[in-house]
């Protein structure tokens, strides 16, 4: 693997992801999802009392984006981080460019990083629009104003800001372990349709086991698990426990998955 080689890779896949109608869309409905969302609180009598924050999106801009944040770690993240990560490799099996593209040009190492490296890039820069979008989208529809946290105390402005932006960065390793599950689904099965969609399943189920009354210790083998983990960054004393035993969890299946998607990548036979 060289740096160049890699490089290279980045800078092709990023021109092409560029050129797509499906990342444009994606991003575009990051960037105006939540506002949409705030302006709909804004103008309806009723709201969101079932989720956390639901009863404080009127009082406080931060809170609408912790309410956008619940209901995206359920449902919108896995299919963000699967996206890109899901359809990057299966692409060229689809196109039939594996020959020309691993025989003739980079490296197995550098085509499979530089692959990796955009789908990882591309599931931060979805997440981190979203994160930035619902926050700009409650402060000027709802307002800057103070925040209640989980254990009752009022965060001014300033603080509500940087636990909500901590928040949405809690996620990212779950996040990114679904882009490793998409990759390595995406290497095997060779097909768009299993890397995009089979994660998304995957995180549909384990958010339903996690609200079946079971084993505790299934919960926290969970990917999902990491989805919630930023609970205790919005109470008094902070607890990081979940954080930390979440992003081991993650970090363990990302290993896995990536190694996977490497080795089949490694071992396939394009001479045909």
């Amino acid at each position: 693997m060289s740096i160049t080689g890699v490089r290279a890779v980045v800078g092709v896949e990023c021109m092409k992801l560029a050129a797509q109608i499906k990342t444009q869309l994606v991003l575009g409905l990051c960037i105006v999802g939540p506002f949409l969302f705030a302006a709909a609180i804004h103008m309806q009598s009723s709201l969101p009392t079932d989720t956390l924050f639901g009863r404080a999106v009127k009082e406080s801009g931060f809170a609408v984006s912790l309410v956008v944040l619940g209901f995206a770690a359920l449902w919108v993240v896995p299919v963000l981080a699967s996206v890109v990560g899901g359809d990057l490799f299966a692409s060229e099996d689809r196109h039939n460019t594996w020959k020309m593209l691993l025989t003739r040009s980079r490296s197995r190492a550098d085509v499979f990083v530089g692959k990796l490296i955009v789908a990882l890039g591309f599931s931060f820069v979805a997440i981190a629009l979203l994160a930035v979008s619902s926050i700009a989208a409650g402060i000027f529809i709802i307002g800057p104003g103070s925040l209640i946290d989980l254990s009752g105390i009022v965060r001014p402005p300033d603080e509500a800001w940087r636990r909500v932006t901590l928040a949405w960065m809690s996620i990212l390793p779950a996040a990114f372990t679904f882009t490793a599950l998409a990759v390595v689904l995406s290497v095997v099965s060779r097909s768009s349709i299993v890397g995009i969609g089979l994660p998304v399943v995957a995180g549909l189920t384990m958010q339903l086991v996690a609200m079946v009354d079971g084993p505790d210790l299934i919960r926290r083998l969970l990917i999902t698990s990491g989805f919630e983990a930023w609970h205790g960054l919005l109470a008094a004393p902070l607890f990081y426990q979940p954080l930390l035993r979440g992003t081991i969890v993650c970090a363990a299946y990302f290993v896995i998955c990536i190694a996977i998607a490497y080795d089949r990548l490694r071992r396939r036979d394009v001479a045909g």
